[in-house]
């Protein structure tokens, strides 16, 4: 092998091909890919969209050999094109190939191989030209694909698709039209079609038709259509003229059976209105499922239920009560201004509107004072207590739901009303509808709360409890979960002592919410604190994360960190991002700087990790926070880096010298007058001044 480096001069031939500056010129920049093979199918030249196709540098392919560079399957078409052209003195033109590029996407090429002879008894070649279809075979592909969803399209439909002549003969078949109306296709051609149509309808559509052809105007009409079996079916037409060079070519149209839309029509007029009464309810029970698609806890869930039955249902009163299965009780989850019941839990075997309700699995429905009686006295209610309740109230009508899952029941509602109430079959079948809708709103409710408390749990478990006590260095952190109505997230703080006396502080976000989060949180915290224990400097840290993230989290999880090491006593230290805000230095003085550092990018990005030098000289505080801290729906991320910059210099010098209150104060600043959406997670690493004694 030749110790020679430099890039290898391509072989010289007898043809001419190196000398001119207006070929090289013109194979630098020529759109077409060019390659120049010797007698002994070896690369002696190629140019940069040659390239392209195989993936290798020019240099790279001087003087050598298909095979030893390129794939199988493209170094067989040039092999073959090359003792084809060699043994046949011919061209070998249009051989289609496709190559892959490094993010995987393909393109498609067609190259052609020419014989070619320099100056007298020169060395033959072969010289490859290629050109880039790709735009071309997607473009063919994308019609292609178009073409069969048009005719899937036309096939799915219920329409009877039809073409004539420009004068408005059929001059093709119409399978469909003839298998309708069991016409021949003799019977059908030229103006045959017209037979088919009811004698009543005839008249008018020959017409219509004719003024359409004699105007080249859009045809548009209806008319019924004899079928096969004498019966008639009712037809929507449309055709329009189909034009080039401003001449009419030929129509196209297609026929829609519009039969059942007749008779719901017919229908509708007999149904008016209870179709009106219909589209309240309908109206009513989307308003209710959209208030309670956006109530998350159960609290949420019985308020909407509560507004939507004196709204919606014009209830007197509602009440919602769910079911401890372990106990056999009814909680109410509030009264409604009930008088049949005492305290907060009815006992399954007390016989009232819902608990009828959750025992039989079925609507409760009392028009009526009496209706009420014989129905609870009926389920085994003792007749004085009913008696007595009816005669102390001003209730006159009673609706009791069972709130169901899946054949499960959560409990039950109660409306009531002070009027007699009518309660028609339409009623009924929209209060199951929407006692159902309130019992999928429970269930995810208590599946949500159950779910935070696990994650909240899980996430608080997750963190240390105490941060170390190191002299010359005080740590302070503080954490506050999303609010009760947002699931819990990824956020974490940590802070330890390396094995070198150095501190390790990092505070992380996982993105994300519920148990999924946390626990990514986890996985990721642990692997930190293993690295960091093993191999403290920052930028080794986070180059150790990105191949456990790679490892073990999935591919759209996206977490950010900052990770920072610091001397007690001195406050030197060293800093990485990953993709994380930068961290905020505090001066005695009440001053605030954003640290200047590259960001970074969030763990598992392929990346060079970087640390940057990180000083918290004696006096000052180092606060790393979360984004949820300074961003929120109503600021935005640049916003709240300058608001948060700007509030220390509000902070009083007792505030400044305690790490502990200056958390609280950016806390209880950032977020007045914001609804807190997020975790916020901050940790202050404050370097106290020296003393004498120091």
């Amino acid at each position: 092998m030749s110790a020679e480096t430099s890039v290898p001069r391509p072989r010289e031939s007898g043809l001419d091909i190196s000398d001119s500056d207006l070929f090289r010129g013109l194979m630098s920049e020529a759109p077409f890919a060019f390659a120049f093979f010797d007698s002994s199918g070896r690369f002696v030249r190629v140019n940069a969209t040659f390239t392209e196709m195989t993936g290798h540098p020019i240099d790279r392919h001087l003087d050598r050999l298909p095979a030893e560079l390129l794939p199988a399957d493209l170094t067989a078409v040039i092999e073959a094109a090359l003792r084809r052209v060699g043994e046949d003195g011919l061209p070998v033109t249009e051989q289609r190939i496709r190559t892959r590029e490094e993010n995987g996407d393909s393109r498609h090429w067609a190259v052609s191989f020419f014989p070619m002879r320099g100056a007298e008894d020169g060395e033959p070649g072969v010289a490859l030209f290629g050109v880039d279809l790709t735009e071309q075979q997607m473009a063919r592909e994308l019609l292609q694909r178009s073409e069969e969803r048009y005719r899937s399209l036309v096939e799915s439909q219920q329409q009877l698709v039809w073409i004539t002549s420009p004068s408005g003969a059929a001059v093709e078949d119409a399978p469909q039209w003839r298998a309708i109306t069991g016409q021949g296709l003799e019977e059908y051609l030229a103006h045959g079609w017209l037979a088919a149509v009811h004698p009543d309808d005839r008249p008018g559509a020959e017409e219509a038709w004719r003024e359409a052809l004699r105007g080249r105007t859009m045809f548009e009409w209806s008319y019924r259509v004899r079928t096969r079996a004498s019966g008639y079916r009712h037809f929507e037409v449309r055709a329009v003229p189909i034009t080039r060079h401003g001449r009419v070519v030929e129509w196209v149209g297609a026929n829609t059976d519009v039969t059942s839309q007749r008779e719901a029509e017919e229908m509708r007029g007999r149904l008016t209105d209870q179709l009106g009464a219909a589209a309240l309810r309908t109206a009513r029970l989307q308003g209710a499922t959209a208030m309670l698609a956006e109530a998350l806890t159960v609290e949420q869930v019985v308020q909407v239920i509560i507004d939507v039955g004196r709204t919606a249902l014009a209830a007197d009163h509602s009440a919602v009560a769910l079911l401890d299965p372990e106990r056999g009780t009814l909680k109410l989850s509030n009264s409604g201004g009930l008088t049949d019941v005492t305290g907060d839990e009815i006992d399954l075997s007390h016989s009232n509107v819902m608990t009828m309700a959750v025992n039989s699995r079925r609507p409760v429905f009392a028009e009526s004072p009496d209706s009420l009686r014989t129905q609870l006295v009926d389920a085994g209610g003792d007749e004085t207590v009913v008696a007595e309740f009816l005669a102390h109230t001003d209730e006159r009508a009673w609706v009791g739901l069972p709130l169901l899952a899946a054949g499960r029941a959560l409990g039950a509602l109660r409306f009531s009303f002070l009027r007699p109430q009518k309660i028609s079959q339409e009623d009924g079948v929209f209060y199951e509808a929407l006692a159902g809708q309130c019992a999928l709103a429970v269930e995810r409710a208590t599946l949500f709360e159950r779910e935070h408390r696990t994650a909240e749990t899980l996430q608080r478990s997750l963190l240390p409890e105490r941060l170390p006590d190191v002299n010359g260095l005080k740590l302070a952190k503080l954490f506050l979960s999303g609010s009760r109505h947002v699931q819990v997230g990824g956020d974490w703080y940590d802070g330890f002592v390396l094995q070198d006396g150095r501190v390790a502080a990092v505070v992380g976000d996982v993105m994300g919410k519920g148990v999924k989060a946390a626990a990514g949180m986890g996985r990721i915290r642990n692997a930190m604190r293993a690295l960091a224990l093993t191999n403290p400097p920052p930028a080794a840290v986070l180059t150790g994360l990105d191949r456990v993230f790679e490892a073990t989290e999935e591919e759209e999880q996206v977490t950010t960190l900052a990770y920072m090491v610091v001397e007690p006593g001195t406050g030197e230290g060293t800093l990485a991002l990953a993709g994380h805000p930068p961290p905020l230095l505090v001066s005695p003085q009440g001053t605030a700087i954003l640290h200047d550092t590259e960001p970074g990018t969030p763990l598992g990005w392929a990346t060079s990790r970087k640390q940057f030098r990180f000083c918290v000289p004696p006096g000052h505080t180092a606060v790393l926070y979360s984004d949820g801290l300074v961003e929120n729906r109503r600021r935005g991320l640049d916003t709240g880096l300058r608001e948060l910059a700007s509030v220390v210099s509000e902070a009083s010098q007792e505030v400044l010298n305690n790490p502990s209150m200056l958390l609280d104060f950016l806390v209880e600043r950032m977020l007045g007058g914001y609804e807190q959406d997020d975790d916020v997670t901050v940790l202050a690493v404050h370097v106290p001044p020296a003393t004498k004694s120091d």
